[in-house]
């Protein structure tokens, strides 16, 4: 179930709202899809989200890094993702 969560993020930056907050978001993929690195940062804030997801022959793991899963998981299922104007000049 994560996993389908974090694919639906787009590869590399993009911004989302959490909490009534806005994030920076940042999703990296290693190893031909089996490692996932996800960041996010309150902009402006001092919070933030960080995780590693790795996939295994047997089993997926989420390894959050320096803060409760739960904290992870809720962010995850709970940011709501906007579009970014790009600049085209």
């Amino acid at each position: 179930m994560l996993l389908s969560i974090l694919m639906n993020f787009q590869e590399g930056y993009t911004e989302g709202i959490y909490n009534n907050k806005k994030y920076g978001l940042t999703k990296t993929t290693f190893n031909k899809g089996k490692s996932i690195k996800f960041y996010a940062k309150e902009l402006g804030g001092k919070d933030f989200i960080s995780l590693n997801y790795y996939i295994t022959k047997s089993k997926e793991l989420l390894k959050p890094c320096e803060m409760p899963e739960k904290k992870v998981i809720h962010f995850l299922n709970n940011v709501k993702l906007i579009a970014i104007e790009k600049n085209n000049t």
